[in-house]
């Protein structure tokens, strides 16, 4: 896929490429802020929903129905209703779910009649369109948008689900009595030029929501009028280079307006940007990759982790103990098995590492910690965070939004951030290879006192077998 540099004059990340073949191009002048795990993610977005002016949007994927946000600020209805109760523009794109996809219904919010009843009876004044995937595939963006086309727009893209497991604090104590298990993840906040892209891929799924014209497919006074595309871009918010990146299956738009400043591009033929920017970026790296993914299990890139680490690129990936069931399911499979002895193949490179997290209860007892986070960092210098799986169906099916960043102030911090998490160790004086070295040797220390039953770890984080990661 096309692949070009960045105009050196920009400073940051020139090894780094970008994807071309995608409806964004690189923006300057933003602002980014990652925000790891749910509670401090929600928290913030709450904070930027309670001071908008103007409006709040979003795209839901999965919602649960015991999902709380943090600080006793209730359901996600109660805080849309509050904004929408101010006077605010409230609109949501709720997943609906298909036969093939009939399994999950009971963690979506598929507008079923009790739900639009129950809606009504709370006087529920926000907007909402509801929006099938194709087939056996997910509506998978998780995104907010405050204030749309104003100075103050600001975008949060991610992976959290809002679920009970995802409200979680770092670190990952593990509460008394708890039943769900504790979800590590990833947002980013936006602002700046880049905003306006997550803003027009609103505007794009609202207007062609696959359920627009049916009686309930939509609701709220607005929910049958469509969406005026962005004519300007956003003002400069900050110094960091973002490309709003996706996955669109190939399908016929109405209208697919490029985003101000991009060239013409034609959603039929569908937007893989992401997975061009995950080749692009695993084929430059020259020092590091860093990796957090629920999934680990696309050959094209276990191919190009491998080429990397064979130029002596360090590579440690953080994945649930826990296999993910599409993981474990594969591996039962016969013709899957040569894409797990390529897994396997990795733990022969003495500077990679498969990693697992895990937290402890009061009582001082690991519990594995679910790692849903879709990151990956690559040198210190560039980072995409967003709701797209190591998987095929996220880089060619599901529905995903990803944003890429080249801003080395930012990975760094990020970096430092999650690793003072998962080893309890600051790593701020240590470049990227020395980090990585300190995450191999502290994981391999850990896994090893788990194996003997002793709970007092240095951090969360433990080595994992790749040879048998998913059995």
């Amino acid at each position: 896929m096309p692949i070009t540099e960045f105009d050196a004059a920009a400073g940051v990340a020139r090894h780094i490429p970008f994807a071309t073949n995608g409806a964004y191009p690189v923006r300057a002048g933003n602002r980014v802020r990652p925000l790891v795990d749910g509670e401090p993610a929600f928290r913030r977005i709450c904070e930027a929903v309670e001071a908008a002016g103007r409006s709040v949007w979003l795209t839901v994927a999965f919602l649960g129905e015991d999902f709380g946000m943090p600080d006793g600020r209730g359901s996600l209805f109660d805080v849309l209703d509050r904004a929408a109760a101010r006077g605010l523009d409230v609109r949501a794109i709720f997943w609906r779910v298909n036969p093939e996809t009939e399994a999950v219904v009971a963690e979506t919010f598929p507008g079923s009649r009790g739900q639009l009843a129950w809606l009504d009876a709370r006087r529920s004044g926000f907007h909402a369109r509801w929006d099938r995937g194709q087939k056996g595939y997910c509506q998978h963006q998780k995104s907010w948008l405050i204030d749309a086309g104003e100075d103050s727009e600001t975008a949060f893209v991610g992976g959290i689900n809002l679920v009970a497991g995802s409200v979680v604090a770092p670190g990952h104590p593990i509460a008394d009595g708890a039943t769900h298990p504790q979800d590590h993840d990833v947002y980013v906040e936006l602002s700046g030029p880049a905003a306006t892209d997550v803003a027009h891929n609103f505007v794009q799924r609202w207007n062609e929501a696959s359920d627009r014209a049916q009686a309930d497919g939509v609701r709220g006074t607005s929910g049958s009028v469509d969406l005026d595309f962005p004519s300007q871009l956003s003002p400069p918010r900050g110094d960091s280079l973002v490309q709003i990146q996706r996955t669109v299956r190939a399908r016929s738009y109405s209208d697919s307006r490029a985003s101000p400043g991009a060239a013409s591009f034609d959603i039929a033929g569908g937007d893989l940007s992401i997975f061009a920017q995950y080749q692009a970026a695993i084929s430059a790296a020259r020092r590091s990759i860093y990796i957090e993914n629920q999934s680990f299990v696309t050959p094209e890139i276990l191919v190009g982790l491998r080429n990397a680490l064979e130029r002596g690129v360090a590579v440690t990936a953080l994945v649930p103990a826990d296999a993910y069931d599409e993981v474990r399911r594969a591996r039962r499979q016969p013709d899957k098995q040569g894409l797990f002895d390529l897994l396997g193949s990795l733990g022969e490179f003495e500077r990679f590492a498969l990693v697992g997290i895990a937290g402890k209860d009061r009582a001082g007892r690991r519990h594995n910690v679910y790692v849903h986070a879709k990151i990956m960092l690559v040198d210190d210098v560039w980072a995409t965070i967003g709701s797209c799986n190591i998987a095929p169906r996220s880089f060619f099916g599901d529905t995903e939004l990803n944003a890429s960043i080249w801003d080395p102030a930012v990975v760094k911090a990020l970096r430092c951030e999650l690793l003072r998490e998962h080893l309890d160790f600051e790593t701020a004086d240590l470049d990227d290879l020395a980090a990585m070295a300190l995450y191999r040797k502290v994981a391999g220390a850990n896994r090893a006192r788990r194996e003997a039953g002793n709970h007092d770890w240095q951090g969360a984080a433990f080595a994992l077998d790749p040879a048998s990661y998913g059995t």
